[in-house]
């Protein structure tokens, strides 16, 4: 099959270019227009195009799209141009940006500049800088010729840049990352604007009477904001004093999970922190508004970003996160299916917590699975010593949060306050029974915990060694761990580093956006990371089996959306369940299951 490698360059400016709007606001702006476009074709010669736009879609016309794999680097723009200005699709996407983003995270940098130069494939021009503010017919033909060639280089060096990454990326990966981008490029889901008017006004209202209610001393004072957060079951994040050394609140922007409360599920605390920390409008607010305006626009685009977490999870892009939104959220109301359809979605159960007891060979675990009982309650039971039913609510849920919380190495103090987030407040004493009861119970996964931390040592030492039931994940020093579907787990510059407290430990860089972070890595984190990542692996097979019938819409962590016609929606959702159960051939012991619904909306599934 033909490789059809294409890149377009498009008008920009100051004030209208991708730093300052999305890519869906860019692409469907007014003021969008392509200066031209190169396409080549296999390992051709690049040919560069510039004209009016019934011009360029006369060119982009007489390659076979249809049969034919489209590659670029940042496929969801210049597939968002091809199939909203030009309406062509390609038979499947390619995407060097994705593709780098799962060979090297961020070590490398995705840039296609930088990528070019880790690979040695060619060195990307700067031509595009002089064409700030200018207009198709603003070029002269030396300049338009010169802004040809810098086109054309950037074409040849992706060709280049997918020879050399695709030599050891998984097909199935590859089929991913199209999927990926036809959820963003071929937008189906429709938003329904009323509702979504309707509950911005709500949110402003809301806000403005919970805000009438307190004093700016209420909202700046440590204590008092800390005692609102409280009386809302949120417990105040903490962090040591630069200053003083002891103990703080982290109310600060810079403050991660202070920050991460503008998230929160209730929009009090959302209207509180935003308060405090100067935002005008609240994350909800902001969603809704941004919401509205793609359903004045047309269908929603769904921007996932593939691998974003080292874990290979995806995660929320273009300034839309639909990846943390709230489950009663009226925004997932607004989201609903095209005339004729209805939304599906299937969330697979307990994914994490079977993993992790099938890899940690914790078989009475994987049989209680295995046969539909109440691991919850069973947890419970060991925990309070009697027999611990559904009807014992309070029991059953500290037997859950212990089931999904603690099978990382989660210490007592860090427990107590997970249950306490959660309305449960227990002493430290009991805290620490139920994490010894979780690990008596368990063994094998503790050992597991172990066996991750010689795995550590391998890696610092550079050696290689198995981890897990099967051997199934092969520590390949300091390349990290290979996963079943050929791509690694990695932690770049791993090392030994003292703590404040003299302590040695291991320590790995992480990026979040220009920062370096040193992060912590023990055995029960190695853990955390493979049991997720092998659970995306699974959900992504999964994707693909539910593809083979039904339009894959979204993926959301652990669960799947597609849409199907209504008429078969019971024999569509039967499928669904069916594909999210098959084991797969690396785990064939391994007990799946899921929980599907449907309706007009995804709300309503």
């Amino acid at each position: 099959m033909n490789i059809l490698t294409l890149d377009f360059e498009t008008y920009y400016s100051k004030e209208f270019s991708l730093t300052k709007v999305t890519t869906e606001e860019y692409v469907r702006d007014p003021q969008f227009e392509v200066i031209g476009v190169s396409v080549q074709v296999n390992d051709g010669q690049p040919v560069w195009h510039s004209g009016s736009s019934h011009d360029l879609h006369q060119f982009l016309a007489q390659f076979d799209w249809a049969n034919s794999l489209a590659l670029a680097h940042n496929a969801m723009f210049d597939g968002a141009i091809l199939h909203w200005v030009y309406g062509l699709s390609p038979k499947g996407w390619l995407d060097t940006l994705s593709m780098g983003r799962a060979l090297h995270g961020t070590e490398v940098g995705g840039s296609l500049k930088a990528l070019a130069a880790h690979y040695g494939v060619g060195v990307k021009g700067v031509e595009v800088d002089n064409a700030l503010g200018m207009r198709r017919q603003d070029f002269g033909p030396e300049q338009l010729g010169r802004y040809g060639e810098y086109c054309m280089n950037d074409t040849s060096i992706t060709y280049a840049l997918f020879k050399a990454m695709a030599v050891d990326f998984p097909p199935i990966e590859l089929r991913l990352i199209d999927l990926t981008v036809r959820m963003f490029t071929e937008p189906v889901l429709q938003l329904n604007k009323s509702l979504l008017e309707d509950h911005l006004s709500r949110v402003k209202s809301h806000k403005q009477t919970i805000l009438g209610q307190y004093s700016r001393d209420d909202l700046m004072s440590n204590p008092k904001f800390a005692e609102l957060l409280k009386n809302l079951g949120v417990e105040p994040p903490m962090k040591t004093s630069l200053t003083t050394g002891k103990q703080t609140y982290a109310f600060a922007k810079s403050d991660d999970e202070f920050v991460g409360l503008l998230e929160h599920e209730d929009g009090l605390v959302q209207a509180l922190v935003a308060a405090r920390l100067g935002t005008k409008s609240t994350l909800e607010e902001t969603r809704t508004n941004r919401f509205i305006g793609i359903a004045e626009r047309g269908a929603l685009p769904v921007p996932l970003r593939y691998y974003a977490a080292h874990t290979g999870r995806w995660g929320g892009d273009d300034k839309l996160n639909l990846q943390n939104l709230p489950r009663k959220s009226p925004l997932k109301y607004s989201i609903i299916a095209p005339l004729g359809y209805v939304v599906l979605d299937s969330d697979s159960s307990q994914i994490e917590a079977r993993t992790l007891a099938w890899l940690a060979r914790q078989d009475d675990l994987v049989k209680a699975f295995e046969r539909g009982e109440d691991v919850y309650c069973i947890m419970a039971s060991a925990i309070y010593g009697r027999q611990i039913t559904k009807a014992d609510e309070r029991e059953r849920f500290v037997g859950k949060t212990t089931i999904l919380g603690a099978g990382y190495g989660m210490g007592a103090a860090k427990f107590k306050l997970q249950l306490k987030n959660f309305g449960v407040d227990v002493e430290l004493d009991e805290a620490k029974r139920i994490i010894d009861t979780y690990r008596a119970t368990y063994p094998n996964i503790v050992e597991l915990w172990k066996n991750a931390g010689s795995a550590l040592k391998a890696m610092l030492e550079n050696q290689q060694t198995t981890l897990g039931r099967n051997e199934l994940l092969t520590v390949e020093g300091l390349n990290g761990i290979r996963l079943p579907n050929g791509l690694r787990l990695k932690y770049p510059n791993i090392r030994l580093q003292d703590n404040e407290e003299g302590k040695t430990e291991v320590m790995y860089d992480i990026k979040r956006g220009k920062q370096t972070l040193a992060s912590r890595l023990y055995g029960g984190k190695v853990i955390e990371n493979c049991c997720q990542a092998l659970a995306r692996i699974v959900i992504g097979e999964q994707m693909l089996m539910v593809a083979k019938k039904y339009r894959v819409v979204m993926t959301v962590h652990d669960a799947i959306a597609c849409i199907a016609p209504k008429a078969e929606a019971s024999a569509a959702k039967e499928y669904i369940e069916l594909c999210m159960r098959l084991r797969p051939k690396w785990a064939l012991e391994l007990p799946l299951n899921c929980e599907a619904g449907y309706g007009d909306s995804y709300g309503d599934c």
